[in-house]
């Protein structure tokens, strides 16, 4: 019988065959054995039997090679190539020969100090390409298959059983100095359990669920040929994949958070939310990165590394702490710098943002950078202007109520009827509202919007015809007594902007 010593046996030898100079390693977890090579991956399944997967056929060993070559080939084509007989024998195995004695998965071979977690050590991760895979993860789950409505998967029952049984198994594996902590994530999960059911319904039944990868933290992402990438998601447990899109990102996020670049995860978040519209999961991820954070913390605890940074049960209990609604404003003419403040802002202060320009275009059924008129459509007429800011109403509501994160709106608010209903607003959700006021000379507009439209990587069609014809509503009295002034033609920092904002609104 081919067992698991075979097993590491023949990938021994094929290692020696194939890089016989030695140059090669291999690496060994629970499940897998990964033959290193100088230029490529042979990935093998153990033939064992765990409580979450058995491997222990050779047909399914064969089987769960192609689950995790169909489902990787999604996110990362270039990286998983093919699944590959190995024959011959244990002593003197044959790659590619039938019949197979087993199955290896073939990719390419990256290298290791480009995956996230040594690139995030080395401060070496430009927001620009977080916000592009952010971009990527939302056009991955919108055309990811979606779970039949009576499905288990994402089921409020099945979401709850499977954080409390985290919990369960970390309470009971956690080192002494873990007990406080573990206890006050109990005691969090006891009061937020019932308040989570309807809205974990409401998202199955809005059919949300979706196969997706799984398992995304910091080390199963990549930097290849420029560009992030995710991989290694998980092949051999359908009910880890098929999952709320807010599970996928959230251990995403988690990890930014947890390892010290709070700044890149919501850069990350709000790409994706531009992308995907999804605001309304804005009312379930963070339970899901408290829960993400919880499986890390098990994981350290189960493997006795409770002292490697990040504390993840810690940070667990750092991410279920209340968060407070507030809500920002930005205010100035096309061209002040308005959406650029808001992006450093989010950034600095731990903010979400609804952009009209993103939004009016959604409501036509245009990508964010398709040129309207290039398409026959009028999106800057009174009526859909109308229902833009209706819109835009609807959504700065729902965010408030979902408790998630400050909101900043980044519009125009050139008239005072548009300020004063989200003034109205903030009042009726009780949470304190700021406005931004961005300006620059009007030569320096005019210079950055014919920029802008030169490059055409910007949502906003205003051009310098636009900017002519604005006419802006100035502040009151009243609004200037909660406006930070923000003029862009002169050096700002963000840093001092998120305290300025934070602190007015205490």
């Amino acid at each position: 019988m081919y067992d698991d010593a075979q097993a590491a046996a023949l990938v021994q030898q094929l290692g020696q065959q194939l890089a016989p100079a030695g140059d090669f390693r291999i690496v060994q977890t629970h499940l897998s054995r990964v033959l290193l090579l100088p230029d490529r991956v042979l990935k093998f399944k153990r033939p064992v039997r765990l409580p979450f997967a058995n491997f222990t056929a050779l047909q399914d060993r064969a089987h769960f090679c192609a689950e995790e070559l169909r489902l990787n080939q999604r996110l990362a084509p270039d990286l998983y190539l093919a699944v590959l007989p190995v024959g011959g024998s244990v002593a003197q195995p044959v790659l590619g020969a039938e019949p197979a004695l087993d199955w290896a998965l073939h990719m390419r071979r990256f290298a290791a100090d480009q995956e996230l977690t040594a690139l995030v050590a080395h401060n070496d991760l430009p927001l620009a390409q977080v916000q592009d895979f952010g971009t990527q993860l939302a056009a991955f789950h919108h055309s990811a298959p979606r779970a039949a409505p009576d499905a288990p998967w994402g089921q409020a029952a099945q979401v709850e059983s499977a954080i409390g049984q985290v919990l369960q198994t970390l309470a009971s594996v956690a080192p002494a100095p873990w007990a406080h902590t573990v206890a006050a994530l109990q005691d969090w999960w006891h009061s937020t359990a019932p308040r989570m059911r309807p809205l974990w319904a409401q998202r199955q039944a809005a059919g949300q669920i979706c196969e997706g990868h799984g398992d995304l933290h910091l080390g199963n992402v990549v930097r290849w040929q420029g560009c992030i990438t995710a991989f290694d998601c998980i092949e051999f447990e359908p009910a880890f994949r098929w999952l709320d899109p807010m599970a996928d990102i959230g251990f995403f996020t988690m990890d930014l958070k947890l390892r010290g670049h709070a700044d890149l995860a919501w850069g990350f978040l709000d790409a994706y939310l531009s992308a995907s519209g999804d605001y309304a999961g804005l009312a379930v991820l963070q339970v899901y990165e408290v829960y993400r954070a919880l499986v890390r913390a098990m994981a350290a605890a189960l493997s006795g590394s409770t002292e490697q940074v990040p504390n993840y049960a810690q940070g667990a209990l750092d991410l279920a702490q209340p968060r407070a609604p507030q809500l920002l404003l930005t205010h100035g003419r096309s061209g002040s710098g308005k959406s650029t403040v808001a992006l450093a802002l989010l950034q600095a202060a731990g903010a979400v943002r609804v952009r009209s320009d993103v939004e009016r275009k959604r409501l036509a059924g245009l990508p964010a950078l398709a040129n309207s008129a290039a398409q026959g459509l009028q999106i800057y007429h009174a009526t859909h202007t109308a229902r833009t800011w209706q819109h835009l109403h609807q959504l700065t509501a729902q965010l408030l109520r979902s408790a998630y994160a400050p909101v900043i709106v980044d519009a125009a608010f050139l008239q005072a009827s548009q300020r004063q209903a989200f003034a109205e607003l903030a009042a009726q959700c009780q949470v304190p509202c700021t406005i931004l006021h961005c300006h620059a000379p009007d030569a320096q507009l005019h210079t950055r919007l014919t920029q802008r439209q030169a490059q055409g990587d910007d949502p906003s069609e205003a051009d310098v015809q636009v900017l002519a014809g604005q006419r802006a509503e100035p502040l009151s009295a009243q609004e200037l007594a909660y406006t930070l002034d923000c003029p862009t033609d002169q050096p700002w920092n963000a840093q001092a902007l998120a305290r300025h904002w934070l602190q007015r609104s205490k």
